[in-house]
């Protein structure tokens, strides 16, 4: 795939070249033929047979049973695998979007995968000074197709990290889109949407990984060898309390 890191205003850019037909395909990281990925999404989905309520359980199963983890996904393209993610049961927002995807495309719901570059003005002192800026390049989400038109989904924090961060959870109602709320629950600033990257049929892992090399050199060097220690919900549930005190 060729390395494209062009921004847009827009959100609906297609980058690949890919159509109907491919968001509907497992592709090599949204591996929605893994039969752990379609087992787990049939199970999910149960005997519904209605688009919308089978993306919404989806939604809810990947947002609060995988747990939101920056710290945990190496960056090598295995890691990647939405089977991988499901194994592992924790991700961060590119992997778990790309579990989602791959769950919906399992049971018959159009998907794609979509980015944004966005300032999270309540991400964890360590995690800025990892990444040397509040800026999170490539922000994963997932573009659901549903009665004709594409809607986006945010799986990311789970309900439990919301809680500890002091932060609404983030709802979807499979009928207007769910991104991150510009404020918390006590008014302060929290995410802000800059620019788009553009919407893919799999994870463009090639892209993303030159991105992070230029932007996140020193956490381009820590990831590419593991996992990086530390526990980012207790991280940010100190940074919480500390902020609250008088």
């Amino acid at each position: 795939m060729t390395i494209d890191l062009r921004t847009f205003p827009r959100d609906d850019v297609v980058m690949d070249g890919t159509g109907p037909a491919d968001w509907l395909k497992p592709g090599a990281l949204i591996d929605s033929d893994h039969p752990t990925v379609t087992a787990w999404a049939r199970d999910i989905v149960g005997e519904s047979g209605d688009p919308r309520e089978k993306s919404l359980r989806l939604y809810h199963a990947v947002r609060d049973d995988i747990r939101y983890d920056p710290y945990t996904t190496p960056l090598r393209p295995d890691a990647y695998k939405a089977s991988a993610t499901l194994a592992a049961r924790h991700g961060y927002c590119i992997n778990k979007a790309g579990l989602m995807a791959a769950a919906c495309r399992a049971v018959g719901v159009p998907a794609r995968v979509g980015y944004a570059d966005v300032r999270n003005h309540m991400t964890t002192k360590r995690m800025t000074e990892f990444m040397g800026t509040d800026v999170f390049y490539f922000h994963g989400y997932v573009d659901i197709g549903l009665e004709g038109r594409w809607i986006k989904a945010t799986p990311a924090f789970n309900r439990q990290l919301t809680e500890r961060f002091g932060l609404k959870p983030l709802e979807w109602d499979g009928r207007s889109d769910s991104i991150y709320h510009p404020y918390d629950m006590a008014g302060r600033r929290h995410m802000e949407y800059l620019a788009y990257r553009g919407v893919y049929a799999d994870i463009p892992f090639d892209t993303i990984a030159e991105c992070f090399r230029r932007e996140y050199p020193r956490m381009h060097v820590a990831m590419s060898g593991g996992a990086i220690e530390g526990d980012f919900g207790a991280e940010g549930e100190a940074e919480t309390k500390a902020a609250a005190r008088p």
